[in-house]
This record gives C-alpha cells, sequence and structure tokens, in this order.
C-alpha cells in the first residue's frame, strides 16, 4: 500500500481532516449531553465528505486510470504472483 499514493491528494486530506474535526466536535458533546451540539458534530463529518467529492469534481482528486493502465497493472500482477514460488523453491 504505501507503494502507491492512494489519498495523497488535497482533497482527501481536506474531507478527511474535516470529518475528523466533526467526530470530534460530536465525541465532546456526545459526553457533555448535548444532542444538539452531537448532531451539529455530524453535520460537519457529512460536510467533510461533500468538501472532498467536490474537490474532487473539481480535479484535486486521484484520476481514474485507463481500461489499458489498469489492464497493464491485473498483467503485473500476475506475472509477480506467478514468478515469486519459482524463486522460493530455489532458495530453499
Amino acid at each position: 500500500m504505501a507503494g502507491s499514493a492512494h489519498g495523497h491528494t488535497p482533497a482527501a486530506w481536506t474531507g478527511v481532516t474535516i470529518s475528523f474535526i466533526g467526530f470530534c466536535i460530536s465525541g465532546v458533546f456526545m459526553v457533555a449531553a448535548n444532542p444538539l451540539g452531537f448532531w451539529g458534530g455530524i453535520v460537519v463529518i457529512l460536510l467533510g465528505g461533500v468538501v472532498g467529492l467536490l474537490m474532487k469534481a473539481a480535479g484535486l482528486g486521484m484520476p481514474k486510470e485507463s481500461a489499458a493502465v489498469a489492464h497493464a497493472r491485473s498483467q503485473a500482477i500476475t506475472a509477480s504472483a506467478v514468478a515469486e514460488p519459482a524463486t522460493a523453491q530455489s532458495v530453499a
């Protein structure tokens, strides 16, 4: 997973940050027994998702890969999975 750029975009970071702030708001007001503040935090969480989607639509998210790139990636994964057991047997 570290080799990919999954989620390392301004849209992802902004959406998650806003949602995390909403989670903290909801947590504080839940402990304080304040339902209005709790639901306000839930609204902020949902707002984070909407902002992330809007930023992705504006081009600040991860671009979708073409069918050719997806096919090449699956071929590379298949080739490495087939080659891996052979090297393990020769070492043993």
